[in-house]
């Protein structure tokens, strides 16, 4: 396969599977098996690229925060953003000091995929009247999703989105406002991660060692850019008359196929 058609492919993977709940780690898995393996540094720069190109989604919400912060329910919106972002990053630097190492095995990844496809359709199920959902962000539910971004580094496969979403689901919160609410806390918190993965990748280069490729970096960073803006659009409209449960079955069906691979020929993920 030609290494330019390589990094496009794995740009529409991050783009689509990035702020979708169907987790960004199960389809890598599977993807790096036929592409060519690329760099901690590519992989960090279009992650950030896909969440870049969301920002113009949220105009009018970013730019209430920067124009009307003093109006109440702007401020309000704005520190339970804070400390949902503050949970993570303070979970974040202390899951660094451990020294935790993102867990790669396939099985724990395809685990979570089906436990959590299958509580999307659960709690979907016991959703059935969505106009009785809560419309707005509490302070409980701004705490459940900083420390459900901490599970989802945690467990890979657990998707960032996809837990803080259905967290928020759970805590009563209607499923526009769960998945904006979800994607506010998300955008500082992957750009701030990614941003310090760069220069920790970046400062740690020795002389001697392989030249990134910056066109290809700079090509999967606008293939991802491009597609991570169309799905997260699509995604916002979606949730406004339909619910999590086409999800839950994809990631089901995703698990599934991990699992059956790993039945069936262990080698394949080695």
């Amino acid at each position: 396969m030609p290494e330019w058609l390589a990094i496009i492919l794995l740009g529409v993977i991050e783009g689509i599977t990035e702020f979708l709940p169907v987790s960004s780690t199960g389809h890598l898995l599977i993807a790096q098996k036929w592409l060519p393996r690329q760099s901690d540094l590519f992989n960090i720069v279009i992650q950030s690229a896909a969440v870049i190109a969301v920002l113009p989604l949220f105009k009018e919400r970013l730019l209430q925060f920067l124009t009307e912060w003093r109006k109440p329910d702007v401020r309000d919106l704005m520190l339970k953003v804070g400390l949902a972002f503050g949970i993570t990053g303070v979970g974040g630097v202390l899951l660094e000091k451990g020294k935790f190492k993102l867990e790669e095995n396939p099985l724990p990844i395809a685990l979570a995929l089906l436990v959590g496809g299958i509580l999307f359709l659960v709690i979907e199920t016991l959703l059935k009247d969505k106009t009785a959902r809560c419309r707005e962000v509490t302070w409980t539910v701004a705490i459940v999703v900083g420390l459900g971004q901490l599970i989802a580094a945690i467990f890979p496969g657990a998707s960032r989105s996809g837990t803080t979403i259905l967290l928020a689901l759970c805590l009563g919160l209607a499923r526009p406002l769960a998945t904006e609410f979800s994607f506010l806390v998300g955008i500082p918190t992957m750009l701030a991660a990614g941003g310090l993965k760069i220069y920790k990748a970046m400062s740690k280069s020795l002389p001697g060692e392989p030249v990134e490729n910056w066109q290809w970096v700079l090509l999967g960073s606008a293939v991802s850019m491009v597609v991570s803006f169309i799905a997260v659009k699509w995604l916002l409209n979606f949730v406004q008359s339909n619910s999590f449960k086409p999800f839950g079955w994809y990631r089901i069906i995703l698990g599934g196929a991990i699992l059956a691979l790993l039945w069936l020929s262990p080698a394949f993920f080695q």
